[in-house]
């Protein structure tokens, strides 16, 4: 069964790729499948933002497909950026104008409240079956600088206490192997496992 990933961002495909290899034939991206539309994200969370984006993308070209909605919540902003994490600063998928505004949002938050997880929800499409769909969370706290190299998004300021690392200090395999995402995709991983 084919697959079509409801983004075009490559760090997002590559890691449910590498999660969801051997559940379908092919995996393929939105550009992939000659699908450039561009999803409007209505949804007041990150589940209804991916269920609208699977359902689209399941409807348009008659195939499964899976959405992921994630971001980053700070307990001490009203878990701001929330469903607005990619466009925090104003344009879409900037990063650094991103964290520079989480800098700036933080820089007078004290140590201890500046707790924060990474949130991602999934949502499976099919034609002709209910949708399916996962949340997985991941626990840090925002530094007060960037550290690390790898990774996207917030990945440099995301600090997890239990590894003492960002995520942008992790490898690609240390990642996939704790993420908010690969958390998110285990529980869709075992609901398809339940219909095999």
């Amino acid at each position: 069964m084919k697959l079509v990933i409801a983004s075009n961002n490559k760090h997002k495909i590559d890691e449910i790729k590498f999660i969801l290899s051997g559940y379908f034939g092919e995996i393929v991206s939105m550009e992939e499948a000659g699908c450039n539309d561009d999803i409007e994200e209505t949804g007041d969370t990150f589940e209804e933002n991916a269920h609208i984006k699977a359902e689209y993308i399941c409807s348009k070209l008659g195939c499964a497909a899976l959405a992921d909605d994630s971001g980053l919540e700070v307990f001490a902003l009203d878990n701001e950026p929330g469903v607005y994490s990619a466009r925090y600063a104003g344009v879409h998928g900037d990063d650094n104008a991103n964290n520079d505004k989480l800098l700036l949002e933080m820089q007078d938050i004290s140590e201890k409240h500046r707790g924060a997880q990474f949130v991602s929800s999934i949502v499976l499409c099919r034609p002709g079956m209910e949708p399916i769909s996962s949340k997985g969370t991941c626990q840090g706290r925002i530094l007060y600088e960037r550290r690390g190299t790898g990774g996207f998004g917030y990945d440099p300021l995301f600090y997890m206490e239990d590894i003492e690392k960002t995520m942008a200090e992790l490898t690609s395999e240390e990642k996939n192997s704790i993420s908010h995402r690969k958390r998110a995709l285990e529980g869709i991983k075992e609901q398809l496992d339940r219909e095999r």
